[in-house]
């Protein structure tokens, strides 16, 4: 983008968020908020007290955290249950293997030779 394209989107943005600004100036919402705010200030000024003194009055927990939502604690998993061994038997070569997981280097062999489903088969129960 051009340098020029550039400052006219800024200046474009610019007046459009300046005629929001005008436009909230106006809101007669926006001119109770500042009135009360003005009186709230020159109150707690008078009584020398600051917000966070009327938060404690009004609310004593909220400066303890105790009214802050919690994590959930993590409660202790009970431990996974042991890995069965399983002993597969190769029909063709007789050979045997015992495994308690699928990651086993010749298990994986027997499989992309014969199949998955086949190779399960050969479990010893």
């Amino acid at each position: 983008m051009s340098r020029l394209a550039e400052f006219r989107q800024l200046e474009q943005r610019l007046a459009q968020q300046l005629a929001e600004l005008e436009a909230l100036k106006g809101s007669a919402e926006l001119q109770k908020e500042i009135a009360f705010e003005t009186k709230l200030r020159d109150l707690l000024a008078e009584y020398g007290c600051s917000l966070h003194d009327v938060i404690n009055i009004l609310d004593p927990q909220a400066s303890q955290g105790k009214r802050r939502v919690a994590a959930p604690v993590a409660t202790e998993k009970a431990p996974r249950r042991p890995r069965q061994l399983k002993q597969y038997r190769n029909p063709h070569t007789g050979e045997v293997i015992e495994t308690k997981g699928g990651n086993h280097t010749k298990l994986k062999q027997w499989k992309a030779e014969h199949g998955s489903d086949e190779v399960e088969s050969w479990v010893a129960r």
